[in-house]
């Protein structure tokens, strides 16, 4: 396809946001010009809701008149209108490898990177600020009192209301921790996770990384001074096209993405299980013990339900030459027992089908 027939293209979301910084990150590196625009409260979430099923930023506007969500969804849709330097390796275990730690990066990096902003006054002050008068200018109250709002809907939404009470902080850090170092190991022996030109892995560890811990203070302070690295590969995504990156990637997948993997098969895939417990009991909260740290009262998500079931089709739609490499990899990590704990998954009829051009439950047990 000509991506000239899809502009202009604009992007709605806010910029100190999370999926909005992958989503902008993905169209740098594909060099795919878009027009970026705050979303003002609360006269923008109506029509949201109507052209798209659901309110949840960012979202995308075509210039052929249609509308787009679900930055998952959103890329790889246009990587498959851009087949030249897609960020989906032609080896297929690389190229699932790459699926599941973008999922990761998306429904369990978040945890950490809530926290870390709404916990600590330096950061709830500071980006409560930014995001009253970058997205709720609109609205005719005090500013104290809409700061004051935005940090307890913030905290109700995401980390004390989603099961992080005082016992957990110290676990929930520990994931962002582990992650320094893990990726710290990485990105000293080659410039992005796969090699010297950047994947979709990198494309969704970028959205915790670049607007959330790249951004606030304590997360950001800790970034500086135990995985310089880190920091680096955060400023070097953002000034990374593809088009003229000359690299390429390694052959298989890199040793040191085991405790990476780990990670994912002892925390994130067995919290995907927790969670579709909870669903299918009808259970709108659920407490869950995921590696090691206790949580309390966490909200249920359908659309994780559906996460877990599209990265089971990413491992069906595997060449039968690259089913057992690929299961080796998941049991040797943790990851092959979760992935198929359930026989069968609570879904809704035809969840999610419509995505990126019309969601359904995408945000249903955000705000209950």
């Amino acid at each position: 396809m000509d991506i000239g027939a899809l502009h202009p293209i604009t992007v709605y979301g806010s910029n100190i946001s999370y999926f909005t910084g992958k989503l902008e990150n993905y169209f740098r590196v594909r060099g795919v010009p878009y027009t970026f625009r705050a979303m003002r409260f609360p006269r923008d979430a109506k029509w949201i809701k109507e052209k798209l099923g659901v309110m949840q930023m960012p979202v995308l506007e075509l210039g052929d008149g249609r509308w787009m969500t679900d930055t998952t969804r959103i890329i790889q849709w246009f990587d498959a209108q851009l087949p030249d330097n897609q960020l989906l390796p032609a080896d297929p275990l690389q190229a699932f490898v790459c699926l599941l730690i973008e999922d990761y990066a998306d429904e369990w990096l978040w945890r950490p990177a809530m926290h870390y902003r709404w916990h600590y006054p330096e950061g709830a002050m500071l980006q409560s600020r930014h995001l009253v008068d970058e997205l709720m200018g609109d609205v005719p109250l005090p500013g104290a009192f809409k700061r004051f709002f935005m940090r307890q809907r913030q905290r109700s939404g995401y980390t004390t209301g989603d099961g992080i009470n005082r016992a957990s902080v110290a676990g929930v850090e520990a994931i962002y921790l582990r992650t320094l170092q893990q990726l710290q190991a990485m990105f000293e022996a080659r410039p992005f996770i796969l090699g010297d030109r950047p994947s979709l892995a990198d494309i969704g560890l970028s959205g915790p990384f670049f607007r959330h811990f790249g951004l606030d203070p304590v997360p950001l302070e800790l970034m500086r001074q135990m995985a310089p690295a880190v920091l680096e590969w955060v400023a070097r995504l953002w000034n990374t096209r593809l088009e003229s990156c000359g690299g390429s990637w390694v052959a298989g997948v890199p040793d040191d993405l085991g405790p990476l993997l780990a990670e994912i098969g002892g925390s994130y895939l067995p919290y995907l299980c927790a969670n579709v417990d909870a669903v299918a009991a009808g259970s709108r909260r659920f407490d869950a013990e995921i590696g090691g740290v206790a949580y309390r009262g966490a909200r249920y998500s359908r659309y994780r339900v559906w996460c877990l079931q599209a990265l089971r089709s990413y491992y069906d739609a595997l060449p039968e030459s690259a089913r057992g490499a690929a299961r080796q990899l998941l049991e040797r990590h943790g990851c092959w027992e979760p992935l198929w704990r359930h026989p069968s998954l609570p879904l809704l009829p035809g969840q999610e089908q419509d995505l990126p051009f019309r969601g359904d439950t995408k945000m249903v047990g955000a705000n209950e």
